[in-house]
């Protein structure tokens, strides 16, 4: 399997923003859907938005009007910039293709009151 790598995770205040990155080693996001996950400490992974190969994006209610998530197929590399964040939005973040079952290997998202 195509490794995913993640970066862009940190500490920031309530109202800040952050942008992720997801690195893939070839060109999977041009051929299948890619999407960003979450997990928080004691909770399930939740699904957090989706790209489709065709450019179709859905979002989590909760996110609407506040992330974006958008993808560079010549960098091979899917995005998740995420503004006016919350305490509630501290987690992991992962990227994946569900449908090749890749996974990176996490960021961490920390927002502070």
């Amino acid at each position: 399997q195509a490794p995913l790598v993640e970066t862009g995770g940190g500490l920031v205040q309530a109202g800040g923003s952050l942008r992720l990155s997801c690195v893939a080693s070839g060109s999977v996001f041009k051929i299948a859907t890619a999407a960003w996950f979450r997990q928080a400490p004691g909770m399930k992974r939740e699904w957090v938005a989706s790209i489709t190969n065709g450019g179709y994006i859905t979002y989590k209610d909760f996110v609407k009007g506040r992330f974006t998530i958008s993808r560079d197929d010549a960098k091979n590399t899917l995005y998740l910039q995420m503004n006016s964040l919350k305490p509630e939005d501290t987690a992991v973040y992962y990227c994946a293709v569900p449908t090749y079952e890749y996974w990176g290997q996490g960021t961490q998202v920390t927002v502070s009151s």
